[in-house]
């Protein structure tokens, strides 16, 4: 049982025994000190924290920066002072991005502790005084009033038309009221909790009196906060594949070191000059570049995720969306408006259609597909008035601008309960603004919303003289104070008939998952109504009018493409299962043979049966935080990648637990967007697709890189080891080792970053966050491709050299352009898990212009006299070149050409 229910079915006197307080006096100070001595003072510890030293110097613990100070280490030994101040530069770069993202991530309880009130009202030695919220203590009474933020979890004694908004804690959508009544039942969910009032929740109407039964860490919002210190992160499947790749790199440059210096010496090779050539071969076989190149390629990712209104917090979570398989979002404000609307009104025995969208007052009224104008439908027009005169929000229009263009959807806003709000756009739609309406109309009495009375009522007074009683409430309950109906200009009895017929459409408007209210209003003469007894009674009811938060339009469409994606939508919300079940059918989310389960139904089920049936289970509702944070790690335990989106700080321990956690921008706690990787600067669920194509793009354009950059390194060890086996001469010296990846590791491999995404991105099924980096391909490309790059350039230098024997010189530059050239036609190849010649090489301009701009470095040191000496090189001839055309582009053209006539010898063979 959740902590605090049993407090649920205790009456007030019971409270006041067991917390030993007096109601009438409060807690005597003597008394709350002793308290808080024992419990501590109320607020959310944030456990233990690392100093911003540990943090910083945790960050040169992770195995692929040991790779790179070794990197560094040997490039200084070479004397290669450039290399090593690059490298050093990386490694501070990578070392001050992870500290940044961990010292973000632990502002998330900073955040957390914000929401407590500051100050709170309470009584104490028999005087209500205002007191620092840390200093409650169980047993005190808090008085609460409308715009206080909730000190401390209280069970409420008192309330007056109180409703509190918990939307941050509980996902629900609209304030919910308060009373003391004494609930009865087993572990009741938080949204249902109606006599209970949770610390850094607000309310926003009406007054109230509770006694503290929890403080600090102790209350719902500490068991939060308690989820939030104790979930683990997850480590991205980035960060495990680099971290495999750069374990297996340092492996393979140590084994190929040492046989190349060994293999060397045996042939009777200088031992000090065959230890250079074996230590650049380590630089080879070790991408110094790669993490710098992997950072700019999601940096650069970031850049247009944030033109696509999509912000990112952590680097590598971006490729995590690539292969996010199931999207667990919040209902609230990201699949829906967050906007309470009007959709459909019954009045005058017609069913009629609202459209338009949020606060924005534009929209039609339909029936059957036929607009109507309410001010010229007796019924339809009777009804809005009544709801824009029985209502004490207000619409506004603040007039945000941004650039040279209103945009209208952040201008409209409601002041006020959601629900009257929506009233209210409803009759501006129809011309009936309260503007209009308050200039032919004063209000001149009113009776407020009561919990019990379940409704409110307004006298309003027309110039001419005219008093009308207004009404609006829940159907059934205002439906029993009425005696007559109103329906084709007529005012006519209301018989039993017509009563079943209204509460029949009552059930249908709320089959739809609808919020309804009723309308009536009656004549009154005579003096004013002192009691709302007096003028409630004998009432015309004129109809209904049904609203839901809706959802967002463009989510439908999203939900398709991400199912066409092989990537599920499940729906998670403290909201009622009604209203959920409704809102997923409507946008495709909850299919023929998914389920739905509450809250109370997982509650109550075992682990394993969980874990069999969560594949299936496609809406929750009415479900707790640690509900949330049970879905995504059983969704995990099934091998699920999990994006988790949410707004509130019920969301924070899951979303932070998530693969990829995402939050909202607007509507997000701070909360929740600390403890995220991703925050939806526009609150859609749409953006998520969009930032998941860029996530797919971004890895498969890193693994265009890691393809690229290891199948040149292996062309390049090649060369050296098997020239070292048949105990040829040096191909390379150590120098153009190093120039070659410095010239082919660097422009070239960074353009691949900037890719554009192939047409089958979102068009294929996520892949396994499981599976190598070598996966589906790549290590057979890296592999042969290398194999035929070092075998060709090897090939090309004992041409040159049986041919001048004496002119090693020359074929080393022979070998050294081949190398060169080899590598920078194979990196268009790595466009395509196909050929070279399936994508155009010009739709990625900024790797042509990177390959030329290399091979105009590899003619500087060729050519210019001044470096020939230093590189070792001399300038080669037509019949050199050609030579090294020839021997540079056969391994790139022969492989495209493999794969061409691969699908038509599988063709043949199936019709043989």
């Amino acid at each position: 049982m959740s902590q605090g229910s049993h407090y649920l079915g205790w009456d007030t006197d019971k409270l006041m025994e067991h917390f030993a307080v007096d109601p009438q006096q409060g807690l005597q100070s003597i008394e709350a000190k002793s308290r808080q001595q024992q419990v501590g003072p109320n607020q959310l510890a944030e456990g233990e924290k690392s100093s911003p030293i540990v943090l910083l110097l945790n960050q040169f613990k992770d195995f692929m920066v040991l790779v790179l100070l070794a990197a560094t280490l040997i490039s200084g030994l070479l004397g290669e002072y450039t290399d090593a101040i690059a490298i050093m530069a990386i490694v501070v770069l990578n070392a001050v991005l992870g500290f940044i993202q961990e010292f973000r991530a632990e502002r998330s309880l900073s955040a957390l502790k914000e929401l407590s009130a500051p100050t709170a009202r309470v009584k104490r030695d028999g005087e209500w005084v205002r007191i620092p919220a840390a200093e409650l203590v169980p047993g005190d009474i808090v008085s609460l009033e409308s715009g206080d933020r909730i000190p401390a979890d209280l069970r409420m004694i008192a309330a007056e038309n109180l409703y509190i908004e918990e939307s941050a804690l509980t996902g629900e959508s609209v304030p919910v009221s308060k009373n003391a009544s004494v609930l009865s039942g087993g572990d009741i969910p938080l949204g249902d909790r109606k006599n209970m009032a949770f610390l850094g929740t607000m309310a926003v109407r009406g007054t109230g009196t509770g006694v503290v039964v929890h403080t600090g860490m102790e209350t719902e919002m500490g068991r939060i906060a308690h989820l939030i210190q104790t979930t683990e992160t997850m480590q991205t499947p980035l960060q495990n594949r680099l971290e495999q790749l750069g374990k297996v790199l340092i492996t393979v440059a140590v084994l190929l070191t040492a046989v190349v210096v060994v293999t060397g010496i045996f042939h009777g090779h200088d031992a000090y000059k065959m230890f250079l050539a074996g230590v650049s071969l380590a630089v080879a076989a070790i991408p110094e570049g790669l993490p710098a190149i992997v950072t700019i390629a999601l940096a650069l990712g970031v850049q247009r995720m944030i033109r696509r209104r999509a912000i990112v917090r952590k680097l590598p979570s971006v490729e995590t969306l690539g292969c996010a398989s199931v999207i667990c979002s919040d209902k609230t404000g990201t699949l829906t408006q967050n906007k309470m609307s009007v959709t459909h009104v019954w009045s005058g025995g017609h069913m009629v259609a609202v459209s338009g969208s949020g606060y924005i007052p534009e929209g039609e009224f339909t029936v059957g597909g036929k607009v109507v104008t309410p001010r010229r439908d007796t019924e339809l027009k009777r009804l809005l008035e009544i709801a824009v005169l029985c209502n004490n929000a207000a619409l506004l229009n603040e007039e945000k601008r941004e650039g040279l263009l209103r945009r209208k959807q952040e201008s409209w806003r409601i002041d006020g309960d959601p629900t009257e709000g929506a009233l209210l756009v409803a009759g501006a739609k129809g011309g009936l603004t309260a503007d209009r309406l308050g200039a032919e109309w004063k209000r001149v009495k009113e009776f407020p919303f009561d919990s019990d009375r379940k409704m409110m009522s307004v006298l309003a007074e027309r110039r001419e003289g005219e008093r009308l009683v207004l009404a609006k409430g829940a159907p059934d309950v205002l439906l029993a104070r009425c005696t007559h109906l109103q329906q084709n200009g007529r005012i006519i009895p209301l018989t039993d008939e017509l009563r079943r017929e209204v509460l029949k459409t009552n059930e249908h408007l709320a089959g739809m998952a609808l919020r309804n209210l009723g309308f009536a209003y009656r004549e009154w003469r005579g003096a004013l109504p002192e009691q709302e007894a007096a003028a409630e009674r004998e009432l015309v009811f004129v109809g209904l009018a049904g609203m839901i938060d809706p959802p967002r339009e463009e989510v439908k469409e999203a939900i398709r493409t991400c199912r066409q994606a092989g990537i599920r939508t499940v729906m998670i919300t403290g909201d009622h299962q009604t209203t959920a079940v409704a809102i997923a059918q409507r946008l495709g989310i909850l299919s023929q043979g998914g389920l739905t389960l509450t809250g109370a139904e997982l509650q109550k089920m075992d682990e394993s049966t969980f874990l069999e049936q969560v594949n299936r289970i496609q809406v929750y509702a009415r479900v707790s935080p640690e509900h949330k944070l049970r879905i995504v790690k059983a969704l995990q335990q099934r091998g699920h990648v999990v994006a988790m989106t949410g707004d509130g700080v019920n969301d924070a321990p899951a979303i932070k637990a998530s693969d990829i956690g995402i939050a909202m921008g607007i509507t997000g706690t701070d909360v929740s967007k600390e403890a995220s990787s991703l925050v939806l600067a526009d609150d859609n669920f749409a953006t998520i697709v969009s930032a998941i194509e860029e996530g797919r793009n971004i890895y498969d354009n890193i693994r265009k890189f890691i393809s690229y950059l290891l199948a040149s390194n292996v062309g390049e060890i090649l060369v050296m080891f098997l020239a070292m086996l048949a105990g040829m001469p040096l191909p390379l010296v150590p120098i153009q080792i190093l120039w070659v990846n410095l010239v082919t590791d660097g422009l070239p491999a960074m353009a691949l970053g900037v890719d554009p995404a192939q047409e089958d991105t979102m068009k294929r099924n996520p892949r396994n966050s499981r599976e190598s980096i070598f996966a589906r391909g790549v290590g057979w490309k890296i592999l042969t491709r290398g194999f035929l790059i070092g075998s060709f350039t090897l090939g090309a230098f004992w041409l040159a050299y049986s041919e001048a024997p004496d002119d090693l010189v020359r074929a080393q530059t022979i070998a050294f352009a081949t190398l060169v050239l080899a590598q920078l036609i194979y990196v268009f190849d790595c466009r395509s898990t196909q050929s070279i010649f399936h994508r155009n090489p010009f739709t990625n301009m900024p790797l042509v212009l990177a390959v030329i701009s290399s091979a105009l470095l590899l003619l500087v040191v060729m050519y210019t006299p001044t470096l020939q000496p230093v590189f070792h090189t001399v300038a080669l001839g037509f019949r050199d070149w050609a030579l090294v055309l020839a021997a540079a582009s056969i391994p790139t053209l022969l492989a495209g050409l493999i794969e061409i006539l691969r699908p038509i010898g599988r063709r043949e063979a199936a019709h043989a």
